[in-house]
């Protein structure tokens, strides 16, 4: 995998973090109609360009609820900053990512895409462990409040719920 971050993005537990996340056999490389209309009111509540509902696989960070990047199902996982979101059991936040040492070879905020705020929110099981993130994405930096993070929480809180929902589901 290409780590385009300057430090380790392989959380200790990932042996467990990635077997709880295939758990919710969710990961398809497709989005889910659900999900999509959940990021698009995230994009919405925020009025930003871009919302996403991320999972955090082994190499890969697949989308399965994509506002605002039409055809883009997954990204390689050393590029996306979900990567790093998944690391802290708070919020990620980075008001301008030109400012982070970390995001300055990273070809989202370096290259032509021009991503310069981003803000996510782990996915976190009942287990602790963080298999995505719901997060939200401008071309122009930003400021971030706490009203806003833990608006930003209570979405992540309710996407975590229905995937939990789904897999009681399936195994019934």
């Amino acid at each position: 995998m290409n780590n385009t971050f300057g430090r380790d993005i392989i959380p200790e537990n990932e042996e467990e973090r990635i077997e709880v996340l295939n758990s919710y056999a969710i990961l398809d490389g497709f989005p889910d109609k659900y999900f999509n209309s959940v990021a698009s009111t995230i994009a919405q509540s925020f009025n930003v360009p871009i919302a996403l509902i991320s999972l955090v696989g082994n190499e890969h960070v697949e989308f399965k609820g994509n506002f605002g990047m039409d055809g883009v199902n997954k990204v390689d996982r050393g590029v996306s900053l979900c990567s790093l979101a998944i690391l802290d059991p708070n919020p990620t936040i980075f008001k301008d990512a030109r400012d982070e040492p970390c995001l300055f070879n990273n070809p989202l905020v370096a290259g032509n895409f021009g991503l310069r705020f981003y803000a996510g929110v782990p996915l976190a099981t009942d287990e602790g462990l963080n298999i995505g993130t719901v997060c939200i994405v401008d071309k122009e930096p930003r400021n971030f409040s706490d009203t806003d993070t833990q608006l930003l929480s209570r979405f992540a809180d309710s996407v975590m719920s229905e995937l939990k929902h789904r897999k009681i589901l399936r195994t019934k």
